[in-house]
């Protein structure tokens, strides 16, 4: 209700003057301790994935916290494990201004930012003072990229240096590595998922988590992150090549280059990925088809278009074992967390009392 109050005073600034300012305003409010109202009353949800335990399914999608700034003041919110990054190994500014556009009539948005952070050596310092989100049980994501002046033939090269960067930073609190190779905005970044790429990608990033592994005695799970914009037929090959390298989980989707559903609307023609309610049914519909080509072979994150709690327990019944949010937290606010969470809840106490109860039978 707080928010609902607050987003028209919000959305009268740019899209990135607005970030700066809730996010700079949440940090404050949480050093002096007044965050914790926010803290939806919901029971948690432990869901067991990628040898993590997650308390609750519903996390927060790279984008938000491109920088690790906010970590422990987003635990207020209640997620189960928050994602940030996406980050470079060196920083960058990211794609000229203006490069984020709000389309309020249909709840999206459409971002070209083109990884915009301030590199790996300040994710790496925030991470590491941020100690409240993973004491209490949060699961972290480190989201990796490539910087946008790196030749995509040397893609892996950054790859391996994020990383080599953010792998000790999950020996002692837990997490995952995610690795983005689906932003619309970077140049070339999509055919990574192309075959040859993508297999050479994974193979040397297999490759140095063994070592990695090897060295610190403890082996951190990590996620690929895909496009909503695949073809159908490309699917398979795709979650099969991350099987076959050893990939933990895949997180689907990204940002969309697709306009059918805003066409006509002010901003849609502007270059960039789209997220938010357009967003929804595709995601949903590459979750579905991945749910029943891997069988339980990979697990699935469920991001894009989520706005309420029933667009989340959509996500599960596709086949997600855990969900992200981004777009529906900008339009719906803190509020969109707990709701998510009691949607879940609900859907799964329904699948349980639908199941047949399991009895001994005498064998003949």
């Amino acid at each position: 209700m707080l928010y609902e109050l607050a987003r028209p005073f919000i959305f009268k600034f740019g899209p990135e003057t607005a970030h700066d300012l809730a996010f700079g305003n949440l940090a404050r409010a949480h050093r002096l301790g007044l965050t914790r109202i926010l803290r939806p009353w919901v029971p948690d949800d432990p869901v067991e994935l990628m040898g993590l335990h997650f308390r609750n399914p519903v996390g927060l999608a790279a984008g938000l916290d491109k920088n690790a700034d906010y970590i422990d003041a987003l635990d207020d919110f209640g997620f189960g494990f928050i994602e940030a990054g996406t980050v470079t190994p060196r920083p960058q500014p990211g794609n000229p201004l203006p490069r984020a556009f709000r389309l309020p009539k249909a709840k999206a948005l459409i971002n070209r930012m083109g990884f915009n952070n301030l590199g790996l050596d300040h994710f790496v310092a925030q991470v590491q003072a941020g100690e409240i989100f993973s004491a209490r049980g949060g699961v972290l994501g480190l989201n990796i990229g490539k910087n946008a002046d790196t030749p995509i033939e040397r893609a892996l090269d950054d790859y391996l240096l994020g990383l080599r960067a953010v792998y000790p930073l999950l020996l002692e609190r837990p997490g995952y590595v995610a690795v983005n190779i689906s932003s619309p905005n970077t140049k070339n970044l999509r055919s990574l998922q192309d075959g040859g790429g993508l297999e050479s990608l994974l193979r040397g990033l297999r490759d140095e988590r063994k070592r990695l592994a090897d060295r610190f005695g403890r082996d951190v799970p990590m996620a690929v992150k895909i496009a909503p914009d695949l073809a159908n037929t490309d699917l398979p090959r795709i979650v099969d090549t991350m099987v076959a390298h050893g990939v933990d989980a895949v997180i689907a989707t990204n940002t969309t280059l697709a306009r059918n559903a805003v066409s006509g609307l002010p901003h849609a023609e502007e270059t960039g990925g789209l997220s938010g309610a357009p967003l929804r049914e595709r995601a949903t519909e590459v979750i579905s088809l991945l749910a029943r080509h891997l069988q339980g072979a990979l697990p699935i994150i469920g991001v894009g278009g989520i706005m309420s709690g029933a667009d989340a327990a959509e996500k599960i019944r596709a086949g997600a074992a855990l969900v992200q949010i981004y777009t529906g937290l900008i339009y719906r606010g803190p509020a969109l967390v707990g709701e998510c969470r009691r949607a879940i809840l609900a859907l799964r106490a329904g699948q349980a009392a639908t199941q047949p109860a399991v009895t001994g039978q005498a064998r003949p």
